[in-house]
């Protein structure tokens, strides 16, 4: 169920979709990204958005209701217009059954990959305040995810549920802050760590007048089981 309370499609169909042009390899992209960084992300999310919504056979209406993203935002986003925030890009992705950082790349062939620190993805929350970048590309098989989450004083970042199942790893690297699951609340200071089912709400609450920086690693349930 989405976060509409209305049923989620499969994701089965991503298994037989032709992957989209390797970001690693020598050989050239099928369309090369735009050179200012802010919209080479609005057309990275854009065309991976309409990449994922078309293998699901899904209208903008359709997915509109099933994400609970009005159906301009959407389009907006497919056309590299927008950088949706982390928090809309988190409803799509669990509408969608796929990882977030699904949006934030073409795929790649398994091997060894190397994210240059200028290459990589932030996507920023609404405010501002909040900055994700995806340190570790969307493994298929054991559908992982790395991000490194750095919160601006006395910021907090709310995020929906992700699929059932997901489970959650967050280390503190510096500061002060409290990681909200459902309606519990662990406060955690520098060195400290928590493992959370990320399958129901969560947040996450700076608690001090400086920069926080955690690392945080999502697990996904197999398509499969």
């Amino acid at each position: 169920m989405n976060l509409l309370g209305e049923p989620i499609l499969s994701a089965a169909a991503l298994k037989t979709a032709a992957p989209a042009t390797p970001v690693f390899r020598r050989t050239a992209p099928a369309a090369p990204l735009a050179a200012d960084p802010d919209a080479q992300i609005a057309q990275s999310v854009g065309i991976n958005l309409r990449r994922l919504r078309t293998q699901h056979q899904l209208s903008l209406d359709a997915l509109a209701r099933l994400s609970g993203v009005s159906r301009a935002m959407l389009g907006q986003v497919e056309l590299g217009r927008s950088v949706p925030s982390i928090t809309v890009l988190y409803k799509v992705a669990r509408a969608l059954e796929v990882p977030v950082t699904s949006f934030l790349g073409a795929r790649h062939e398994p091997g060894n990959v190397v994210l240059r620190a200028a290459e990589t993805r932030v996507v920023l929350s609404a405010r501002g305040k909040v900055s994700t970048r995806a340190l570790f590309p969307a493994d298929p098989p054991t559908r992982t995810e790395f991000f490194e989450l750095r919160l601006s004083r006395l910021a907090e970042e709310h995020l929906p549920a992700s699929p059932p199942g997901t489970r959650a790893n967050l280390v503190v690297v510096h500061g002060s802050v409290a990681v909200v699951v459902g309606e519990e609340e662990y406060p955690l200071a520098t060195g400290d760590a928590i493992q959370f089912i990320a399958d129901e709400a969560h947040a996450f609450r700076n608690l001090a007048d400086s920069d926080a920086l955690l690392y945080l690693v999502k697990t996904y349930p197999r398509a499969d089981g």
